[in-house]
């Protein structure tokens, strides 16, 4: 048996402005973006070059999605972006304008330091040893 969690779902406000932030803040690439009916889009972004794990960008229909925007985890840390190279990846995303919670630090598994999203949903931005 073989499986894989093929995507995880991120509730935004606006399609367009979460596809402006990940593409040119996060670097991300633009995966898929379908229209499946007048409201509502399928919409794929993740790391560039990777096969793994995409997020799909789901724009809030209720008051209840709507409440959960940027606290999807009741304010622990909810994605972890796994990098080759932190420092190449934190100066880009700090001169793109995203917002770090906090200095890199050095722990025992790796370098890592946490931001928020557009959203405010918190993330780690880490490097493994």
């Amino acid at each position: 048996m073989s499986q894989t969690i093929g995507h995880v779902t991120l509730v935004v406000s606006n399609y367009d402005e979460a596809i402006e932030f990940f593409t040119n803040a996060m670097g991300f690439e633009l995966l898929e973006d379908t229209r499946l009916d007048t409201q509502k889009r399928w919409v794929l972004v993740g790391p560039r070059g990777t096969s793994g794990t995409s997020l799909l960008l789901a724009e809030a229909a209720t008051q209840e999605q709507r409440s959960s925007i940027g606290n999807q985890t009741g304010g622990r840390v909810f994605l972890f972006l796994q990098t080759d190279d932190f420092w190449r990846d934190y100066r880009r995303m700090v001169a793109a304008g995203v917002r770090f919670q906090e200095q890199p630090r050095e722990e025992s598994y790796g370098v890592v330091a946490v931001f928020a999203d557009l959203y405010g949903n918190k993330w780690d931005l880490i490097q493994r040893k």
